[in-house]
């Protein structure tokens, strides 16, 4: 089956996994978390439903039972997961993909997250190898309702911002489950009913076109700060007053303003291999000792708790918080950003200043190859610099990161797509454009 990935199940539905997949996985999961009971979410896509009865049927099967949270949010699920003591929990969501696709995303005692690494291998193996034993007893499916809850927790990262101008795009996602409950009908809402067959554009906001919308809006109604959530609202992005796209590993260093300005105290971070030099540079002010990691929650989460970190952040959008059991949440992301963005408004600050002062490298954003031969180009890419000039730091993990006095780039194939990714960043555009150049050269080496 070639569902299963990196962080998660993920593929086309009825092409890359079908419902008899989903049963065997319901039927050896309490098996695999060591559990009787299961928490299940979903979010509305149209093979949710059917996902899920498989998912119950081979759960109930198993002799375990189901707390059907309903349709949520994926962070929903990793705080429920914690918080009401569950031994496993999985979430039916395909996240930012397109409609065609769909997955589940599993999570153990105190929301860990399981990974390939982490017990999704173990999971495949039982799958495609054991055989099915119905029990005699089988286990039911009760409802689970923690909204409420969920929602208290949330408000109470809730401050005064009546003084900001908000336009907020929900993709359609499941983020329109819970927003309008925690910022009431002020801002200016586009596509905030929930259609998880995306209408009006992919749930993926790193991709340039699916902003477009969110900046006119911006614009539109003369608003500080513009946000686009993805479509299971674990990730969340922001545009500045002027119309323009925040790289998102910039805001984990506006996130030091909220956690770390005038605690006087050390907390540890965590970064994405891919976050710009920037983010490191200017959370030092605050006595932030920063740590560099692998992409992907499976990872961060584990890491985040492993150093006993405060936050951090990826710069696909995903931000980590200690006090949301060291899981990631857009919503919670956006509420401490806006009470950041608050008290710079009231000091005369804009947000696109406030950016200004956390980075002024020039910055290629990723760049995507599709190529069958990604390791080889990979370490062809990474011999040509190194055999050009020894670089001051490298690291090898999730592909790799070299760091030179004037710039770095960082290069990776992707866990989840057929992608190899380039990233670079430098002292100015033309060194950077250089960089860029000269990577591209090598990699079109390597594509038929």
């Amino acid at each position: 089956m070639k569902a299963f990935k990196a962080y998660d199940i993920r593929g086309i539905y009825n092409e890359d996994f079908n419902s008899n997949d989903v049963y065997k996985i319901g039927f050896f999961l309490p098996k695999l978390l060591n559990t009787t009971k299961i928490l299940v979410g979903r979010d509305a896509r149209e093979s949710s439903p059917e996902i899920f009865k498989a998912l119950c049927d081979g759960i109930t099967d198993s002799g375990a039972s189901v707390l059907d949270a309903g349709l949520t949010t994926t962070p929903m699920i990793y705080w429920a997961t914690a918080k009401y003591a569950f031994d496993g929990s999985v979430m039916i969501t395909a996240s930012h993909n397109p409609k065609e696709y769909n997955g589940m995303k599993i999570s153990g005692k105190d929301a860990l997250p399981v990974g390939f690494d982490s017990g999704l291998s173990d999971l495949k193996d039982m799958v495609e190898t054991m055989p099915i034993n119905i029990t005699e007893t089988k286990g039911n499916v009760k409802q689970f309702d923690f909204r409420e809850d969920y929602l208290d927790f949330q408000n109470s990262y809730l401050t005064d911002i009546s003084n900001l101008n908000l336009s907020i795009d929900l993709s359609n996602g499941m983020a329109a489950l819970l927003i309008k409950d925690i910022l009431g009908d002020a801002p200016h809402y586009i596509f905030d009913d929930i259609d998880c067959t995306f209408p009006n554009h992919e749930a993926n906001p790193l991709v340039p076109e699916n902003v477009v919308d969110i900046k006119k809006a911006v614009l539109k109604n003369k608003s500080d700060l513009g946000i686009v959530f993805d479509g299971d609202a674990d990730r969340v992005m922001f545009i500045d007053e002027k119309g323009e796209f925040i790289s998102p590993d910039l805001i984990i260093a506006l996130l030091g303003h909220y956690f770390l300005e005038g605690k006087n105290t050390s907390e540890r971070v965590i970064q994405d291999i891919r976050s710009s030099k920037a983010v490191g540079e200017y959370l030092s002010q605050f006595g932030a000792e920063m740590h560099t990691w692998r992409v992907g929650r499976a990872y961060a989460a584990l890491k985040l708790r492993e150093i006993d970190g405060l936050f951090g952040g990826e710069l696909a959008g995903h931000y980590y918080f200690k006090d949301f059991y060291y899981s990631d949440s857009g919503i919670l992301a956006m509420l401490i950003v806006l009470k950041v963005i608050k008290e710079k408004k009231d000091d005369g600050i804009t947000v696109s200043e406030l950016i200004s002062k956390i980075s002024g490298y020039a910055n290629s954003g990723e760049i995507n190859f599709t190529l069958e031969k990604k390791l080889e180009a990979m370490e062809a890419v990474v011999k040509h610099f190194s055999d050009k000039q020894r670089p001051e730091k490298m690291m090898d993990f999730d592909g790799y990161r070299l760091e030179y006095k004037d710039f770095w780039f960082s290069i990776r194939p992707s866990n989840t797509e057929p992608y190899l990714r380039f990233l670079a960043e430098a002292k100015n555009s033309v060194l950077l454009n250089e960089i860029v150049a000269e990577a591209r050269s090598i990699i079109a080496s390597y594509i038929k």
